[in-house]
């Protein structure tokens, strides 16, 4: 099950929010073996946040996903994130920081795989 945090700044209206979820479930299939079917997706907007000591429009984007992916389909992935943030967010790249996590476990469904 991918989780993907956003947060953002910016303040965004629940079209932006939808806009946002609904591309980043397309897009997590870039990375092979990861749907929308099992995607969690949360978003935080309206927060404040500072870079270089400087208050902004900023996002950061956390990805977790159990199992490990190739950097190739991570950079297409984080790529398409950069996109979606800027047509659905309207943050320039500039703006988003995206990271990757990759879990060797992961609780699901009462256990642990």
């Amino acid at each position: 099950m991918p989780y993907i945090h956003v947060n953002t700044s910016k303040k965004l209206s629940e079209e932006q929010k939808d806009s946002i979820a609904a591309a980043l479930g397309q897009q997590i299939t870039l990375i092979p073996g990861k749907s929308e079917r099992s995607l969690m997706v949360d978003i935080t907007d309206g927060d404040t946040m500072y870079f270089s000591g400087q208050r902004g429009e900023f996002a950061y984007v956390d990805v977790e996903i159990y199992g490990t992916a190739a950097l190739e389909h991570q950079k297409q992935f984080t790529e398409a994130v950069f996109e979606t943030m800027e047509t659905c967010g309207g943050l320039s790249a500039g703006k988003v920081y995206v990271t990757i996590h990759e879990n060797a476990h992961w609780g699901l469904n009462g256990t642990m795989k």
